[in-house]
């Protein structure tokens, strides 16, 4: 689709109304028996797929360098004496491509059945099952027969020593995606190829377990993998065990996020806005309240918002930098120690919520927090590394018991045998279900920036601002910087997603050349929306549409500031008292430290 826009804006006799921009050179080739017209340094896959012409692929995603290892989207091209990977190989003037010869599908096949011959046949109770790119491909050919058994094969134990992720060497087909979006797109290069030839491998440093190296969770290998390689660590077996304990009340929260992309999981289109079915799903499921995330991150923004205005006037140390995403917390504990003192102190809208669950939801509804199993459904595998730190207790009890991810949401309700497309709308529940506009923008990039910035310029002006749509830091650009003046005080703020952008800005400060008092960051590519536990595939598109849907639930939302949710309200004046004071510093707020791996 990109290619196609860009074909159509610069196509020789198409009017450019942006004179200072360059139009692109074009070639025409000839694939399949069709004219193409390509941008000059196009691949061929990419003018195929812009022609709507398939070609499979194993180690190619749209959103990493390709490195033409798997050789599954060879072609013949004229020019090239054999075939050519079209994933980098690049279009010519008058070249004639074929993508579906003899020659072409005997490679592509001989390539995969390669593949099946050193990899476990466990289909059937694979996670990945139904979403294996290898598994669809293999059915596409038509392969019912692998010609190579008996060989030599790789054996490899396990890997579930990290809290977030399990690895699965044996199934690992050495597409190297993993590689690619832990260095190039989260700038951690937790893992690389190791070893040659039969024994080459995707290890990580000294092949150590992925629990011992400096993987921030964030979940994005999982999110590229082709295979059951890397997958989140379902928990959905505690969830059930839970729900059928008569002794126990399970209650649930939902992340802003997972409105948006929980029907995808389901075969609806991305962007689906399906909150109401999302409950009756969990209603159904046999979870005995259903609450909203919503709720804690307009909490959220309460105390962080008046955090950043305690140092704004007293001298606090700035920028402050947002501490909703786990992932960007563990990456600045590991690699940047020095400097946590800009972290907010505010815990994440999921710690948030335990800690009143089990404390002034337990004692307003009369229950025994010992009793209550709080779970959490999230679009981050790194939530569930954040549920188990040791500091996350201030009820008493572990704040979050379990947090399971949208895919894994997805899974309980298919095991279960709903049909979630025609379930009826539900509501949640009180007292901790309501959300603002503000809350559920918390699932994009800027989001966590434009509600605290609803909140902080009604506090400096003393009124109630009718401007509520901060467009400076909507976007999807991986840095952005917007300089607003609120009641006459001029706040710099930038706003950055991905670890390796979140690097970037870190090494501005500590260079003394950050000139900003806040700062959002977010792990995953485009926030939580890109989060590492959310629906498989995902490209910029999907994301777009993802955002779309949460701009679309703020829009539509009556209460669009945090500071007006009547349920945040009454906490507040029934018991928290005020943002900041020592009840809310005791439950809400957290401390942060160098890990060491």
């Amino acid at each position: 689709k990109p290619f196609r826009i860009l074909f159509s804006l610069f196509h020789p006799g198409f009017p450019c109304f942006f004179s200072d921009i360059t139009p692109l050179e074009m070639i025409t080739l000839t694939i399949n028996g069709q004219t193409v017209q390509a941008p000059k340094n196009a691949t061929i896959l990419e003018a195929a797929r812009s022609a709507g012409i398939h070609i499979p692929t194993l180690c190619y995603h749209s959103e990493l360098a390709p490195e033409g290892a798997c050789r599954l989207c060879v072609v013949e091209a004229t020019g090239a004496r054999t075939l050519v990977a079209s994933c980098v190989y690049p279009v010519a003037e008058g070249m004639v491509v074929k993508t579906n010869t003899d020659k072409v599908r005997a490679a592509r096949r001989m390539v995969v059945e390669l593949l099946l011959a050193n990899h476990p046949k466990d289909c059937l109770a694979c996670q990945k099952s139904g979403d294996c790119e290898l598994q669809s491909i293999a059915a596409d050919l038509g392969l019912r027969k692998i010609r190579f058994e008996g060989g030599a094969r790789k054996a490899h134990t396990i890997d579930a020593s990290n809290p977030c992720l399990v690895r699965d060497q044996e199934k690992c087909i050495l597409c190297g995606r993993c590689i690619r979006v832990c260095r190039d797109v989260q700038g951690m290069s937790v893992y690389s190829f190791a070893e040659r030839g039969f024994d080459t491998i995707v290890s990580t440093a000294f092949e150590q377990d992925l629990g011992k190296v400096e993987c921030s969770y964030c979940g994005q290998c999982a999110s590229v993998c082709p295979t059951g390689a890397i997958v989140e660590k379902d928990d959905t077996e505690k969830v059930w065990s839970a729900i059928n304990d008569p002794d126990k009340i399970v209650i649930v929260q939902t992340a802003p996020a997972v409105r948006v992309a929980l029907g995808e999981e389901l075969g609806m289109e991305p962007g689906s806005i399906v909150t109401g079915k999302m409950v009756a799903a969990l209603r159904n499921l046999g979870f005995d309240k259903i609450f909203d995330t919503n709720f804690s991150a307009d909490l959220t923004i309460m105390e962080e918002g008046h955090e950043f205005l305690h140092r704004l006037t007293n001298g606090g140390v700035l920028p402050m930098i947002t501490s909703c995403s786990p992932g960007w917390v563990n990456m600045i504990e590991l690699k940047y120690p020095d400097l946590l003192p800009h972290l907010s102190s505010a815990k994440s809208p999921q710690q948030m919520f335990g800690a009143i669950a089990k404390t002034y939801y337990a004692e307003k509804a009369g229950i025994d927090p010992a009793k209550i199993v709080s779970v959490s459904v999230m679009p981050c595998t790194a939530k569930k590394a954040e549920a188990a730190r040791p500091e996350m207790n201030a009820s008493g009890y572990r704040d979050v018991d379990v947090v399971i991810t949208t895919r894994e949401l997805g899974r309980m309700i298919r095991e279960a045998g709903l049909d979630f497309k025609h379930l009826p709308e539900d509501s949640y529940d009180s007292p901790l279900g309501t959300g603002t506009g503000a809350a559920v923008i918390f699932g994009t990039t800027g989001g966590v920036m434009e509600a605290a910035l609803r909140t902080v310029a009604d506090v400096l002006t003393g009124e109630n601002l009718q401007t509520v749509d901060y467009n400076d830091v909507r976007g999807m650009e991986q840095t952005r910087e917007a300089e607003l003046t609120i009641a006459g005080n001029t706040v710099k703020i930038a706003v950055v997603h991905t670890l390796a952008s979140a690097r970037k800005i870190l090494e501005r400060i500590r260079a003394g050349e950050a000139d900003y008092q806040f700062i959002e960051v977010m792990a995953c590519p485009g926030g939580c929306i890109g989060g590492g536990g959310q629906p498989i595939p995902v490209n910029a598109e999907i994301r777009r549409a993802r955002r779309e849907g949460l701009f679309d639930c703020d829009s539509a939302n009556e209460l669009r500031k945090s500071h007006e949710n009547p349920e945040i309200k009454e906490l507040y004046d029934t018991w928290l008292g005020k943002p900041l004071g020592e009840k809310a510093h005791s439950l809400l707020h957290t401390h942060y430290h160098q890990q060491t791996r």
